[in-house]
This record gives C-alpha cells, structure tokens and sequence, in this order.
C-alpha cells in the first residue's frame, strides 16, 4: 500500500511541512521519504524529464529502499495531441530511464482533461498512446463520465492499463469516485479536492483549485474503496492532490493510518497546524487495529 503526495516542491509548505530553518544539505524529497512511501512528479507535465535531475532524485532516496514515484506524462501527449514526434517520445523515455532500471518507477500517469470526452478520434488516440508507452505500467485519468464504459474498462485491460479512480467536484459529466480496477499489478487513486468554487473557474489559479482539506468523514467514504482495490490488485497508490498549505499530506497521512492502523511519523509542524494529526497520535498510543482486519 503507497500514500503520498503530488509534487513536494510549494513554497505554502514552508514552515507548515517543512521546517523554516533547515540543516545543511536539507532537501524535501528525504525530508518527505520518513513519512510517506510515494510522490507524484508534476514537473514532467510542464517539461520533459531530463536523466540527470531522475538520477538525482534517485540519490536523494537512496536510503529509502521501498520509495517509489509516479510520473506525469507530458502535457504534449495529453493535452496538445498533435504534432508528436518519435523525438518527443523518445526524449520522455530516455528523461525517466533511470527511475525504471532501478525499479523506482511506481507508473506513468497519463492524464487527459474533463474536456477529452469519449469519442471515436479520442479513443483511437488513447490506443495509439497505449502503444507508444506499453513497455510502462500505465496509469490513465479520465475526467468526463462519457468514458465510463464497461467495455472502456475491458480495452483497458487488454492494453494492461490501469484505471484511476479520482475524487474531484462532481458536476454535470464528471467522473465520479470509483473502486475500479483494471490491472491486477496495481490500482491507483488520485483525490483532487472538492473545491466547488474554483474548479472550473477560469481565472483561479493551481493553489487556488486545490485548496481543499479533506474531513475525517469525507476521507472515510474512500476507505472501502481502497480497501476493494487492495482485495483486486497486489498493490494501491493513492496520491493527494489538495497540495495547497500542505492539505496533501495531511491528509494522505490521515488516509494511511486510517486503512492500515499502522504506526507512523508525523512532521511536528504539521501537528500544530492540523489538529485531527494530533488524533491519529492518540490512537496509536491507544493501539489502533488494522481496518483490513475483520
């Protein structure tokens, strides 16, 4: 089971994850590692990884055998979908190598916005870019209902391509929260936020839409869906997305003790700033029984 976080690079996280005054040589994805098992790399949406800064971050967790990361692929194969070229594919390849070949890749998440709905072009790319990454556990978010398919379900599996399960705000046509799986290797869960007012503004910014922190209730109604993608898949990821102030991780550390009971770390800072951490410490101190246990 992973729990972690999109991205760990905000400058919100300053004094509320990580400490104002830091030790020498200090760098967030370490820091993080002692907490978490799994962050997302957002960076390679904006620009294609490079193999030096892959490498570096696998230096950086070197001490942290069991640590993986998610990649976001390229904005150009999700977002533009048009004028690709073997170059573009390649240079993604070559920029995520090293997280493969030292077995830190979790999976490349491919993700398409509400406005890619199902349709024969969009289907027809979607097996195309299956093609072009099949040699990568795939990771594919939708965001348009139109999509939810049994028979969108069965063509992912067939092309070994796992189905995220999101939780965003639900309007008119959006995918709603799901324990769906199509890949026995892994399912994966991404949860948004549930920002009403800004989701689909035009004028907010990232922090602004994803400014969210989940309530104890709100993470509860997830709790049987993960545990159902345990009982279908060897593994789950779960990412938090509510980045702003640091909801994210708040939250995925809530998530992970709420499902697996286990005993775990938390960043004192954010022991002061997110009063429901102080709970979990309580309980453990209390003994708290894995939730997977009848």
């Amino acid at each position: 089971m992973y729990f972690g976080t999109a991205g760990w690079s905000y400058k919100d996280w300053e004094g509320l994850v990580y400490p104002l005054k830091k030790s020498s040589g200090f760098h967030p994805l370490p820091y993080l590692a002692r907490y978490i098992n799994i962050v997302e790399v957002n960076s390679t949406f904006y620009r294609p990884p490079v193999l030096r800064i892959s490498l570096s971050w696998i230096k950086r967790v070197e001490g942290f055998p069991e640590f993986l990361f998610a990649v976001k692929l390229h904005q150009i194969f999700t977002h533009q979908r048009k004028d690709i070229s073997q170059k573009d594919i390649d240079q993604f390849k070559t920029g995520i190598e090293p997280l493969r070949g030292h077995g830190r890749l979790a999976s490349l998440l491919l993700q398409f916005p509400w406005s890619f709905s199902n349709n024969s072009e969009n289907f027809t790319y979607l097996v195309r870019l299956f093609t072009w990454f099949k040699d990568y556990p795939l990771a594919l978010e939708i965001r348009h209902s139109s999509w939810e398919t049994s028979s969108f379900f069965e063509c992912l599996s067939e092309h070994k391509v796992c189905y995220c399960n999101i939780d965003q705000p639900v309007f008119r046509d959006s995918v709603k929260p799901s324990a769906v799986s199509t890949n026995n290797d892994f399912a994966y869960v991404r949860l948004h936020g549930r920002n009403y007012k800004n989701w689909f503004k035009k004028d907010a910014g990232r922090d602004a839409r994803y400014d969210y922190l989940y309530s104890r209730g709100e993470l509860e109604e997830w709790v049987d869906k993960i545990k159902e993608l345990g009982k279908k898949s060897k593994k789950v990821m779960v990412i938090t997305n509510n980045h702003y102030r640091g909801q994210a991780l708040a939250n995925a550390l809530q998530l992970k003790n709420m499902i697996t009971g286990e005993k775990l770390d938390i960043p004192r800072l954010m022991l002061e700033h997110y009063p429901d951490l102080k709970t979990i410490v309580k309980n453990i101190r209390n003994g708290q029984l894995d939730l997977f246990e009848e």
